[in-house]
């Protein structure tokens, strides 16, 4: 996790502009959809992977206090000036929290980095109240998210400075997988869903072409959607 740490620090500066710009902005809030929906509002969240504060400030217009956690310094100096709130530095792999302290906790494209992701979606139920809600999304497998792993090699030999261009083993879920991760862990209802399939690495008039038909995508052939959300509840006995 140093590795990442470390990158993150580097592109702290960029981040931005990936994801809160033109069709990042866009790419980036149709996945914050897909993780809000299941989030209750005007609660105490934690914001696992927080970055630079992106879906923290979302979260924060609907009146709820939100917590973040990030491995990278340089990032959370940016979400502690974009949100005005608390924010950790730590990893998700062992959450420096009380049990029962909230009410939900969401992570937004940071699972994927996490080498012990059963004992983070434990340690998630532990810190989590009786009936609170837990909603990620991170990268899922499938014919596209197979090649990923080699551009981030070539990428790192070129010396890219790229957000997520980092050669480190990432992990692509299959929807029992996640499924199965908060299960076992204890969580109830879980609701496990391909989203996104325009992509934010795409060229603009790619993109363009991949938005419009991103709707048909995700109802007939979620197989070829790029990310997951899942969701799961915390049982109140």
């Amino acid at each position: 996790m140093t590795k990442v740490a470390s990158h993150y620090d580097q592109v702290a500066d960029i981040y931005d502009s990936r994801y809160d710009e033109s069709g990042g902005n866009t790419y980036y809030s149709h996945i914050c959809s897909g993780v809000m929906r299941n989030l209750p509002k005007d609660a105490k969240l934690l914001d696992l992977g927080c970055g630079t504060g992106l879906f923290m400030e979302r979260y924060l217009r609907f009146g709820g206090e939100v917590i973040g956690l990030d491995i990278s310094r340089n990032m959370i100096v940016r979400a502690k000036e974009r949100t005005n709130s608390d924010v950790t530095l730590g990893t998700a792999e062992q959450l420096p929290f009380k049990d029962d302290t909230f009410d939900c906790v969401s992570s937004v494209l940071a699972f994927s980095y996490l080498q012990n992701p059963q004992g983070t979606v434990e340690d998630i139920y532990r810190v989590l109240k009786p009936g609170g809600s837990v909603s990620i999304c991170t990268l899922g497998k499938n014919v596209f998210t197979s090649a990923v792993p080699t551009a981030h090699k070539i990428g790192e030999k070129l010396h890219v400075k790229s957000v997520g261009m980092v050669n480190i083993t990432e992990r692509y879920y299959k929807q029992d997988e996640l499924s199965d991760l908060l299960i076992s862990a204890g969580f109830t209802d879980v609701s496990v869903k391909r989203r996104s399939f325009a992509h934010v690495s795409l060229s603009p008039s790619l993109y363009s072409i991949a938005k419009k038909f991103e709707p048909i995508i995700e109802s007939k052939i979620p197989y070829l959607a790029f990310n997951m959300c899942a969701s799961g509840i915390k049982p109140k006995n």
